[in-house]
């Protein structure tokens, strides 16, 4: 693990602990990926938002128990990437 890798790694364990999630299995290449993907698809300020949409929808997914942690974020991720593929393909970048 580089000093990026490491550094991204104990920022989220410690927003894991601060909100009391910790065990919370945060796939961090996947999460980075989408927002690569929501800033060059769609415009650069969609990245956090996008992220941000997407990790609120798979935790209402897994409130209301419509699906387990691992298929929520998966789910919901697959929708923002075929949103922002969507916007890329229309030419609706910055």
């Amino acid at each position: 693990m580089d000093d990026r890798q490491k550094l991204l790694h104990d920022w989220t364990e410690k927003l894991l602990a601060a909100f009391e999630i910790d065990g919370t299995d945060v796939d961090i290449d996947a999460v980075l990926g989408l927002a690569g993907r929501a800033a060059h698809g769609v415009v650069r300020p969609a990245a956090p938002l996008t992220t941000f949409v997407v990790g609120y929808a798979a935790g209402l997914a897994v409130g209301s128990g419509q699906a387990e942690e691992q298929v929520a974020m998966r789910s919901a991720t697959a929708v923002a990437d075929a949103l922002c593929a969507e916007a890329a393909a229309e030419g609706v970048t910055e």
